[in-house]
């Protein structure tokens, strides 16, 4: 009898023991930073870390987007600045790839701006982006923060998928706009996925806007307010391409279908975003 007693305690522990185990919870992964950019070195941005876009670029936009030129893309302060200034300026033979204005038939441009990507220098598949930034405003400025999918040149765009981190129009200052494109969802079909948050005076202070992406859904950020989720439907690349690396971009477009939409107020300019870091982060399974 007693035996039995002594083994049925060993028992229930370790019934006890098994029932703790599975209704405890399992430790959440962690994100570890796997590549950032603090901007603390000052002059030229890292060429190691980021490119540029050259030329009139896309959406019939006003501004040329110039290569390494510092007054439009420099470090100073710990910060990276992009700067769009109202000049007039000859852009290079070639340049242009926007060819819904005919931009290359322009002997010059009234605007010019820097857009840095990381494209054929990092990419990501999943992970948290952040980035801590202070917006340009006024009538016509139109800041990003995105990602593009590596494969455009082979698939083009939609089909690449594009990841709107931050969107921001300079006619309606307060509102933050986070957006995907994709073959099935994009503004062309008039069907892309997204939402938006108001921000009092984002061009006052900085704020951190950042996805959190993920292999079933990404979710919109700005500093620890989540305000949009765009979830994997399981139908295929048609619908979710983001299975595949995606390259960072921070731009300030002038004019443009949506950022030109009531006009250019010259008296704005110049007009500078700041950028106190760009980090990525990817989880890591405990």
């Amino acid at each position: 009898m007693v035996i039995l007693q002594k083994e049925c305690v060993m028992h229930r522990s370790i019934l006890t023991l098994l029932l703790l185990l599975i209704a405890s919870p399992l430790p959440a992964a962690e994100w570890k930073l796997v590549w950032c950019d603090e901007f603390d070195r000052p002059g030229q941005p890292d060429p190691t870390k980021w490119g540029y876009e050259v030329g009139f670029v896309r959406n019939n936009e006003s501004q040329y987007y110039t290569l390494d030129r510092r007054e439009n893309a420099r470090v100073e302060n710990g910060m990276l600045i992009i700067e769009a200034k109202k000049e007039r300026f000859k852009p290079s033979a070639g340049d242009s790839r926007d060819k819904g204005k005919r931009s290359k038939d322009r002997e010059y441009a009234e605007y010019t701006s820097a857009s840095l990507t990381t494209l054929n220098k990092a990419s990501w598949t999943y992970g948290r982006i952040e980035v801590r930034a202070k917006l340009p405003t006024g009538c016509g400025t139109w800041p990003a923060i995105w990602t593009l999918g590596t494969k455009k040149q082979q698939v083009g765009w939609p089909a690449c998928g594009e990841i709107d981190i931050m969107e921001n129009v300079g006619f309606d200052p307060d509102l933050i706009h986070g957006n995907i494109h994709t073959k099935s969802y994009n503004h062309v079909q008039h069907t892309n996925k997204g939402s938006k948050i108001t921000i009092a005076k984002p061009d006052q202070g900085f704020h951190v806007y950042a996805v959190e992406w993920r292999p079933d859904r990404i979710d919109f950020f700005v500093d620890k307010t989540k305000y949009f989720t765009f979830t994997n439907e399981g139908k295929g690349d048609a619908v979710w391409p983001y299975d595949k690396p995606q390259y960072l971009i921070l731009n300030i477009a002038i004019g443009g279908g949506w950022g030109g939409q009531k006009g250019i107020d010259d008296s704005i300019f110049p007009q500078r975003m700041y950028i106190d870091y760009v980090r990525v982060y990817q989880e890591q399974k405990p």
